[in-house]
């Protein structure tokens, strides 16, 4: 499993168990698929939503990091 950072203007928050997000509109939704997989499909499970205009980054934190490693990021704006 692998979870992503969220970073806003006032805090960083953590998704936990998360595989994948979407832009939904106004929201960036964070999903939960079955085996890990990155692809959406009916049974993903919506785990939490943010209005995109407050996310300033969106980081993937994967279980694989060890040694120090920095994390793969991808920017949503």
């Amino acid at each position: 499993m692998s979870a992503f950072e969220i970073t806003f203007s006032d805090r960083v928050e953590v998704i936990d168990d998360a595989d994948s997000y979407q832009l939904e509109g106004p929201l960036t939704t964070f999903f939960r698929s079955e085996h890990g997989r990155s692809t959406l499909d009916s049974w993903s499970i919506r785990l939490a939503s943010y209005r995109s205009s407050d996310v300033r980054a969106v980081r993937r934190l994967d279980d694989q990091i060890a040694g120090g490693r920095p994390p793969i990021g991808m920017i949503a704006s």
